[in-house]
């Protein structure tokens, strides 16, 4: 299993930048979770959109969508070019139907996942838990049976995280907020909370992700370590984990 991150910031981008985006390969399959703003030009150093087997979302804010619509214009331009008319799959929730309805397209088809099952997608095994944000959304175990993989896209805490992320190899977590920030309202972690978490569910290595563009990003891990002493990075482009 190996995991390349495509875009990274919360909210909106930083310069040169793109919000949540990662790629995700196994036996010559690519998934991509969530494909946020900017991720679609900075995907196509690490791969052609014309070789994505299935995109999965989280949910519906722009900061995980906006390059939807220019990911289904790249597919029907690959069409004109290439002739390959395969139709993308693009895995979603169907709890915001103008949302879901956004996923299908001339060469792309958004297909509802059921929170409540386990969704197989090519090599990997996936497994959702509802997330406390302001609208719908879902984190995700992924498992290629080997490996678990475990996204908690946007959440502010909470203590389901500990047993959802349980004994992970990777823990890729909302971390929008420095020590002492509550992000409740907001739907998001800070530092502290990512790291209690990933203390809690012995997970192997904690990557603070949905980042926020001020303050001095370091501090972020420095916060995250009081509680964790495992491995923590910090999201960024290009950055590689492998299992």
């Amino acid at each position: 299993m190996k995991l390349t991150v495509v875009g990274y910031w919360g909210g909106f981008p930083a310069v040169d930048g793109a919000t949540s985006a990662y790629l995700l390969e196994k036996d010559n399959f690519t998934l991509l979770i969530d494909v946020g703003s900017g991720s679609l030009a900075k995907l196509q150093k690490y791969k052609s959109v014309s070789n994505l087997d299935a995109v999965i979302v989280s949910h519906y804010h722009h900061d995980h969508i906006a390059d939807v619509g220019v990911l289904q214009y790249a597919r029907l331009i690959d069409y004109y070019v290439t002739g390959t008319d395969t139709v993308l799959p693009i895995y979603g929730h169907d709890e915001d139907t103008e949302g879901f309805a956004s996923l299908t397209h001339t060469y792309t088809k958004g297909i509802a996942y059921q929170p409540d099952k386990t969704l197989h997608v090519g090599p990997f095994q996936i497994t959702f838990m509802k997330t406390n944000h302001p609208v719908a959304c879902f984190g995700m175990r992924i498992t290629d049976g080997e490996s678990i993989l475990v996204y908690t896209a946007d959440s502010s805490y909470k203590d389901e995280w500990i047993e959802f992320a349980g004994d992970a190899d990777l823990f890729i977590t909302d971390c929008n907020y420095y020590a002492g920030q509550d992000g409740t309202k907001a739907g998001h972690m800070n530092s502290e909370e990512a790291g209690k978490i990933a203390a809690g569910a012995n997970v192997k290595a904690l990557m603070l992700s949905h980042l926020p563009q001020y303050g001095d990003r370091n501090k972020l891990a420095e916060e995250a370590g009081r509680l964790f002493n495992g491995k923590i990075m910090l999201a960024e482009e290009g950055l590689v984990w492998r299992k």
